[in-house]
């Protein structure tokens, strides 16, 4: 069986305790522990360690970044965590470099990553209803996709030679919410993926 990292990226706001995305990770954490996995799980909020992170990501097989969406991307939290932690992961453990060499200076950058052998996941919860994607007459993403906002998050694991697995998302969690149908999905969606 895998050793999964999950990552909970929640950033607590007034309006916002974090209830959703903890029960997701505790969710994710029972379901695939129930399998034979092997799980971590790092709180972001609670703070972190930045070389025991980058060892996490060594030691996992899979890593599941569950985040709420803020101002259309990872909180400020969580791009604080990849900032450092991701950064720290360049020393060789993640990356050797940006994949280009002094031969080929515009040639493949983005393929240094020294992770080829790891997977990871985008787990999501978003304000914003699903008709709002994928639709070229809804105004904001104007017919892009979850994935297409999430392009620099995916790029940040590509950089470590990482391949995705299919990203899940919790639509319309504060006005619209379907909570318990929201698990059902995350529990089959889980059970696909791993």
């Amino acid at each position: 069986m895998s050793k999964v990292l999950i990552i909970n990226g929640h950033q607590p706001y007034s309006f916002s305790e974090g209830r959703l995305n903890k029960a997701l990770v505790q969710l994710a954490d029972k379901t695939l522990s129930d399998k034979g996995h092997d799980i971590k799980t790092t709180v972001v909020a609670d703070g972190y360690d930045v070389d025991q992170e980058v060892a996490n990501h060594v030691w996992a097989d899979i890593v599941i970044l569950q985040t709420p969406v803020n101002w259309m991307g990872v909180t400020w939290s969580t791009k604080k965590y990849m900032d450092e932690v991701y950064t720290a992961g360049m020393r060789g453990e993640l990356c050797n470099g940006d994949g280009r060499t002094h031969d080929q200076p515009t040639k493949n950058y983005g393929g240094g990553g020294t992770a080829q052998d790891k997977k990871y996941m985008l787990s999501l919860t978003f304000n914003a209803p699903k008709e709002a994607f994928d639709d070229t007459d809804e105004y904001l993403f104007g017919g892009k996709s979850v994935d297409d906002l999430f392009f620099p998050a995916h790029m940040n694991f590509r950089f470590f030679g990482m391949t995705g697995l299919d990203t899940f998302v919790c639509f319309d969690v504060m006005k619209n919410p379907n909570i318990d149908a929201d698990f059902e999905r995350y529990v089959a969606h889980l059970g696909q993926n791993f």
